[in-house]
């Protein structure tokens, strides 16, 4: 019976454990940077799209809508 290969991934992973484990490296090494959105680019997204819709008036609310509509159907 044929041996099984692991992806490199899990291979990678299981030799960077034994080498924190061993204390060869330090814990933070290799550590990914903190990742995400800036919170006020966040605030300013979440008011965004209510902001525009108490800004336009129904009829072109309408308008939006059917124009992704017939974009969608398009397709």
């Amino acid at each position: 019976m044929p041996k099984e290969k692991r992806p490199a991934v899990v291979v990678g992973a299981a030799v960077k454990v034994a080498k924190i484990a061993t204390g060869e490296i330090g814990k933070d090494i290799g550590a990914p940077q903190k990742e995400g959105k800036d919170p006020a680019a966040v605030r300013m997204g979440k008011r965004g799209g209510k902001a525009r819709a108490e800004a336009i008036s129904p009829e072109r609310r309408a308008e939006i809508a059917k124009k992704a509509a017939e974009k969608r159907w398009k397709r």
